[in-house]
């Protein structure tokens, strides 16, 4: 199966004084793989392995607001659907669902709001980074800022790979 080129929508989040979010822009990519179930999260992990994200794990999202400050993030949704949280409080909610792709720079909130009971996402990290789970609290910044700031802009996007999505958007 090859993946179409589609056009991600393209998210901005200002720090919230306890999620810091990023300059760069989540994208979200919709309806961008058609393969669901255990095929699908299969798919995922071999297009993201194939751009060098890996690191990989299947499972859902937390429900409550966090961020990863030593590593962007990539979640595959491959079953069922969710309504999200982006951004931390004064962020976007936004629903996804099978075949949806997004690609969550370093310090951006996310959180599960609902889902589907077969809800089901693909998570990877570029280079197979190691990443933290912080969720806003007093005395994780400045050090969370830092590590946000040393964390380099992926050489490829998970689903487009070198040409496209984040290597466009993110230089």
């Amino acid at each position: 199966m090859t993946p179409t080129r589609p056009q991600p929508e393209v998210f901005h989040f200002q720090d919230d004084g306890q999620i810091p979010n990023s300059k760069l822009p989540l994208l979200l990519y919709r309806n961008s793989f058609s393969e669901t179930g255990l095929a699908g999260a299969s798919w995922l992990e071999q297009r993201f392995s194939a751009t060098n994200w890996t690191n990989s794990w299947r499972n859902g999202i937390f429900a409550y607001h966090h961020y990863h400050s030593t590593s962007h993030e990539v979640l595959g949704v491959y079953s069922g659907s969710a309504f999200v949280h982006l951004g931390g409080e004064n962020g976007q909610k936004v629903r996804i669902q099978a075949g949806d792709i997004i690609v969550i720079p370093a310090g951006v909130g996310h959180k599960k709001l609902d889902a589907s009971a077969d809800f089901g996402v693909v998570g990877a990290y570029p280079d197979g980074r190691d990443y933290d789970v912080l969720r806003g609290e007093p005395g994780d910044r400045p050090q969370a800022d830092q590590n946000i700031a040393a964390v380099p802009v992926p050489k490829t996007d998970p689903f487009l790979g070198e040409k496209d999505g984040l290597t466009r958007l993110w230089n």
